[in-house]
């Protein structure tokens, strides 16, 4: 049986209540990325400007770096990873591009000129042990009130999931290519 649903709080002074969110998504079904995606195409539309750094995609061609650029300079998308892990077989550049992409996080986010922040994979970098957990939530602590900043990728560390004000987790139910071996399509999957 489905719990009533409950009627949104209208006090006032609940509705005047602004704070820059801390948004988690993770998990091992996809999705993570377009749900980032989802809140930058919303918060654009309200005239936000809006930076996404990705941690390791590399030199693919995405859909997602096209439409940016229909944004003009009110969405910047930056790759700074060179590709998966698997693919670059490089530990330590990795590692020094993940160091790159972090500073250049910290610096976009105490700039105070963006309301909303990706940082694109970085769950995945900090599970590898590429970058330090208690220096992302330091940084995170950092960051101005009113700025939101969204974090993906899977294995979320438990202290981000604990700090976050919303976590969502995605969940794998099927699968084109593990199940059909369908490709991943344009437009649908980069």
């Amino acid at each position: 049986m489905k719990s009533p649903q409950t009627k949104p709080n209208r006090d006032p002074e609940v509705l005047k209540k602004k704070k820059g969110l801390i948004l988690v998504y993770t998990g091992d079904g996809k999705g993570k990325t377009t749900a980032a995606l989802g809140v930058a195409f919303r918060a654009l539309g309200w005239g936000m400007k809006v930076a996404m750094i990705q941690f390791i995609k590399g030199n693919w061609k995405y859909g997602e770096m096209n439409s940016a650029k229909q944004f003009g300079g009110h969405f910047e998308l930056i790759q700074k990873g060179e590709g998966f892990t698997w693919d670059t077989q490089n530990p330590e550049r990795d590692k020094q591009l993940v160091n790159e992409a972090w500073a250049l996080c910290r610096e976009k986010m105490l700039s105070g000129q963006y309301q909303v922040l990706i940082f694109d994979e970085i769950n995945y970098v900090i599970d590898y042990g590429y970058l330090d957990v208690k220096e992302v939530i330091k940084g995170l602590r950092e960051k101005p009130e009113s700025g939101h900043v969204i974090l993906t990728g899977r294995n979320a560390k438990k202290e981000l999931i604990d700090m976050a004000d919303l976590v969502t987790e995605m969940v794998e139910t099927k699968h084109p290519f593990k199940d059909q071996k369908i490709p991943a399509q344009k437009g649908i999957d980069f």
